[in-house]
């Protein structure tokens, strides 16, 4: 189809201000699939969507719309998720498209992510079309919203479209809006191929899915390609579009989103941001796609039982495809064997993923405490990376380290300034700048180390704001600081695992807690345990699990006192060697015990 009748566009919006009930508007107006394959969340296809009430995928499928019942538009909505976490996901949807809608609850106005995703279209130069929604609620203020958007800095708030999609209303005006002011893509199907991709998956009888936005030119099948990053060559099986499932198609043509199957059977040969081509007639230069996520939080993950580690392998690389924030590498560890170094956008995405591989795979695992990425200075001049605690060499090797730092925005309610100020002050957190947006919301600017939001900054938020704050970041560069390696030596041997990495000031409770901790969830044996928490050489904190008790002299029934002491020596003397030679199992609630530290 040409090019002047297709509409690629997105929504975005901050968590549930109502994005995946409006998609769902949107295909019941259009009669995209029929009453039988319609239900809620209907683009949210992972149990996980449905269990948490977010988005986690970005979804793509194809609408057809007939303006004012004459003219057919080919509508591409490339949806995208809410939480700050999957921010890549979205600049990734927004990759592809031409415009986007910018979803704003009629109650809770502008939020954290709301902004984010803002400046990210922006950033991107799309047609943004701003849709106030839930209207009907009675607490619904649109005026208010209107004044929020624009200050800052949307001149098109005053057109803000009025919608409830839990009603259906004003679902019309938000389709003639795509079509009137969304522009239609470049129409070049004559040069050679260019397309990015922009997502994929990997299907057992199929190999990877690629999901592509055709830039330039055609690809149908029996074409062959070529990747443009590796130069590896593939001929195309199947092209289509996508509702839902996947609908072949002759070809796709510049301007179109869609997907294509080329028997790819290797998962690294396809990677997301990538551009594909023709091969016996090459485009020029790849499309500027997106920039390679970096982690900004890192963890262990471990099979729980030794033999599933190609399992877990396999996995994490099947995953890859469908999420590339997700980056890992082999690593073993003296206790837990070997597993992977894994890197992960936040806590939420590390959560999600992690329940993923046990659903989606059947694996057990044992995941150790969240870290970040430090950056050390050695005594011999040379600067390092330390992405795990167990890596963080001695004092004295080290002559300056800096950690990473973030800046934060928080939008919240005058009544609960005071609470988050002293949240932030207890996280090591700077102020930068506070705005106002209406008279009693207000945007608080921060800069706080990030691994202070690492472990449940977010839930203590929600918590002293009684969920009335949101909250984003973006990564802003490394500062020197004062830090140091807590061990944990549990009955005198080191748990490289459990080691984490900790400001100066705050060595000394967190080792308290920790060993407390600790000793609840290590389960007794029949030798007593002593827990030690070290920093430089130094035990800082102490406790002790005793034996677990048995009665060896239960069976007795009588005779002589020696009877009894002769089995109770023995039980000594064996526990003294259980001591030197036995073995502490850890359960995976000490690792979760780091997390409680704070």
């Amino acid at each position: 189809m040409e090019g002047k009748n297709i509409r690629n566009f997105s929504i975005i919006a901050h968590i549930d201000h109502g994005k995946s009930t409006l998609a769902d508007r949107l295909l019941e107006y259009t009669y995209t699939l029929s009453s039988r394959e319609l239900k809620e969340q209907t683009l949210d296809t992972m149990d996980l969507e449905r269990e948490r009430g977010i988005s986690i995928k970005a979804h793509t499928i194809r609408l057809t719309y007939w303006y004012k019942r004459k003219d057919r538009f080919l509508l591409n909505l490339i949806d995208t998720p809410g939480h700050v976490d999957f921010s890549y996901e979205v600049s990734r949807a927004l990759a592809a498209c031409e415009g986007t809608l910018l979803l704003v609850d009629a109650v809770q106005g502008v939020e954290a992510q709301t902004i984010a995703n803002l400046y990210l279209a922006q950033k991107r130069k799309l047609v943004i079309i701003p849709v106030i929604n839930k209207i009907d609620l009675p607490l619904a203020n649109p005026e208010r919203v209107k004044d929020q958007l624009k200050k800052l800095g949307l001149s098109s708030s005053s057109q803000a479209i009025l919608t409830s999609a839990k009603e259906g209303e004003g679902v019309r005006e938000v389709l003639e809006a795509i079509v009137k002011k969304i522009p239609p893509p470049i129409y070049h199907p004559n040069t050679s191929l260019k397309a990015l991709i922009f997502d994929s998956l990997f299907d057992v009888h199929r190999g990877v899915v690629g999901y592509i936005r055709v830039i330039e030119g055609i690809i149908k099948p029996g074409m062959k390609i070529q990747v443009m990053s590796s130069g590896k060559q593939f001929k195309v099986e199947e092209v289509g579009i996508l509702k839902l499932k996947r609908v072949p198609m002759e070809k796709l043509e510049s301007g179109e989103v869609g997907y294509f199957i080329a028997n790819v059977k290797n998962i690294s040969d396809l990677t997301v941001g990538d551009t594909i081509t023709q091969a016996d007639n090459p485009t020029s230069s790849p499309f500027p796609g997106y920039k390679k996520p970096k982690p900004m939080v890192l963890c262990g993950i471990y099979p729980g039982e030794g033999e599933k580690f190609e399992n877990l392998k396999m996995a994490l690389g099947k995953l890859k495809l469908s999420d590339p924030a997700l980056s890992f590498q082999p690593e073993t560890s003296p206790t837990l064997g070997p597993g992977f170094r894994c890197g992960f956008l936040g806590l939420l995405h590390k959560e999600i993923v992690q329940e993923r591989l046990e659903r989606e795979f059947d694996l057990k695992l044992i995941t150790t405490a969240p870290n970040v990425v430090y950056r050390l200075l050695k005594s011999n001049g040379k600067i390092i990376q330390v992405n795990n605690p167990s890596k963080f060499p001695s004092r004295g090797k080290i002559e300056m380290v800096e950690e990473p730092y973030i800046k934060a925005s928080i939008i919240t309610t005058q009544q609960y300034l005071g609470n988050i100020f002293e949240l932030l002050e207890k996280r090591r957190g700077k102020f930068l700048d506070m705005r106002w947006l209406d008279t009693s919301r207000v945007l608080l600017l921060y800069k706080i180390p990030f691994s202070e939001i690492a472990m449940k900054f977010y839930d203590e938020l929600k918590s002293v704001s009684q969920g009335y704050a949101s909250f984003d970041y973006k990564h802003i560069g490394y500062k020197e600081t004062k830090l140091v390696k807590l061990e944990v030596l549990v009955n005198g041997k080191i748990l490289d695992a459990l080691s984490l990495i900790t400001h100066k000031e705050k060595a000394y409770p967190k080792a308290k807690i920790l060993a407390k901790r600790l000793k609840k969830v290590i389960p007794k044996h029949q030798f007593p345990i002593p827990i030690q928490i070290a920093t430089g050489g130094k035990i800082i904190a102490r406790e002790t699990i005793p034996a677990l008790r048995k009665d060896v002299t239960a069976p007795l029934y009588g005779g002589d006192v020696t009877r009894k002491k002769k089995l109770l020596e023995r039980q000594k003397e064996g526990k003294k060697r259980m001591r030197v030679f036995g073995k502490v199992s850890i359960p995976q609630e000490a690792f979760l015990a780091v997390l409680e530290t704070e």
